[in-house]
């Protein structure tokens, strides 16, 4: 919804707690989950790129789609690919018949790197979210969170 020049409908102190609790939660785990892959010299988006080209047909995806995936601006995810391919973990390639169209494809490189790191990635995880929460708590999350992804997405989509 665009501005309007109407009064907000400010946040009661209950939805302040629960706003600020759920972005510093996120902004912390995302830090600590940066933290832990810095030996295997990857960032958290890094290893985001890594893991959804290790999922893809072929191990490959258009950019544009990758981006997509990745919940990343088209530009920021150009500058990521690039500092992999300089460390050999992806590389570029022109999608045939599509002269606008890039593919990027995990390598050898890459594929072997994230077997490796996935191991201590999921560690970090298990340590810093799941296994603080209860089955029952890890599932009221999800249910929480999907109506606010699913609009998220929607209004992604949009653009």
């Amino acid at each position: 919804m665009p501005w309007t020049d109407r009064e907000p409908r400010w946040l009661s102190e209950d939805e302040q707690r629960a706003w600020r609790a759920i972005l510093s939660t996120y902004m912390l785990l995302r830090r600590q989950l940066d933290r832990d892959l810095l030996p295997d010299g990857l960032s958290l988006h890094d290893y985001e790129i890594l893991v959804v080209l290790s999922e893809a047909a072929e191990e490959r995806m258009r950019m544009t789609d990758l981006a997509d995936a990745t919940v990343q601006s088209r530009s920021r995810l150009s500058h990521q690919i690039t500092r992999l391919e300089a460390r050999g973990l992806v590389r570029r390639e022109e999608c045939e018949g599509d002269k606008r169209g890039t593919w990027a494809v995990l390598t050898a490189h890459g594929h072997e790197t994230i077997e490796r790191v996935a191991r201590h990635h999921v560690d970090s995880v298990r340590r810093h979210f799941l296994d603080l929460m209860t089955s029952a708590q890890l599932q009221d999350m999800r249910i929480a969170c999907a109506p606010i992804e699913e609009h998220l997405r929607k209004i992604r989509d949009r653009d």
